[in-house]
């Protein structure tokens, strides 16, 4: 059973001074996408509130979206719950992020400031330090920062909020890349290629990676999601 203090955590207090229900929605919504709530996380109406220090009128309103966005699923009138991951959302949706992230990573490649490859070199350093302490949160807290401030850079924000709403699907799921993906450093290294690959501006190099990261992460969720399938089909 949640308790109404166990969502506290991941999530950030808003500031009143902005509209209350997109920033509740924009809270949730990030914390979803950079893996902050486990697939199968159930949240209620009053904890998520309480969490960002808000009523519960503006908490609604911004689950309502998000569950037509598919990234929470109607529990009851006041309780929502992270959905699992199955093999055809999977699928589809890293269809969708190859074809999407792809240009994404093009694109930047062709925009990119050197800021931006600063930024990505001190992400990817955050990344790896969180990664040798097994702090698996702020790995994909930074692995989001990673991502997004390179989808950022090709200056299409369209596109970017397309790929947002993958990820709002992969995000929570993105958990059980680890800590596989620590030992083998298979992120870490699809990361070091975009930054070297940003560095010379070529375009290909850092697509190339970034499909590489996408589909590196399709291959170990895929066979998570079929063995548990299998396991719970069996007598």
């Amino acid at each position: 059973m949640l308790n109404d203090t166990d969502i506290a955590t991941p999530l950030i207090p808003i500031d009143r001074q902005a509209s209350l229900g997109e920033l509740a929605y924009s809270s949730l919504k990030d914390s979803i996408i950079s893996g902050q709530f486990v697939p199968g996380r159930k949240l209620t109406v009053r904890s998520v509130a309480q969490a960002l220090g808000v009523s519960t009128t503006p908490v609604r309103d911004a689950i309502v979206r998000l569950v037509a966005e598919g990234a929470l699923v109607n529990l009851g009138p006041k309780t929502v719950v992270v959905p699992v991951l199955t093999i055809a959302t999977l699928d589809e949706v890293t269809k969708i992020r190859l074809a999407l992230e792809g240009l994404a990573a093009f694109e930047g490649a062709a925009h990119i400031k050197d800021r931006d490859i600063s930024f990505l070199e001190e992400a990817q350093n955050r990344l790896t330090d969180a990664m040798d302490k097994a702090q698996y949160t702020d790995v994909l807290r930074a692995n989001k920062a990673f991502h997004f401030r390179l989808y950022a850079a090709s200056e299409m924000p369209r596109l970017v909020t397309l790929i947002e709403s993958q990820w709002l699907r992969i995000g929570p799921s993105m958990n059980d890349l680890y800590p596989e993906f620590a030992i083998h450093r298979r992120g870490v290294t699809n990361h070091q290629r975009v930054i070297s690959g940003l560095k010379r501006r070529d375009g290909t190099v850092v697509r190339t990676a970034i499909e590489k990261d996408v589909h590196d992460g399709y291959q170990r969720l895929s066979k998570l999601v079929l063995s548990r399938r299998q396991e719970a089909a069996s007598p």
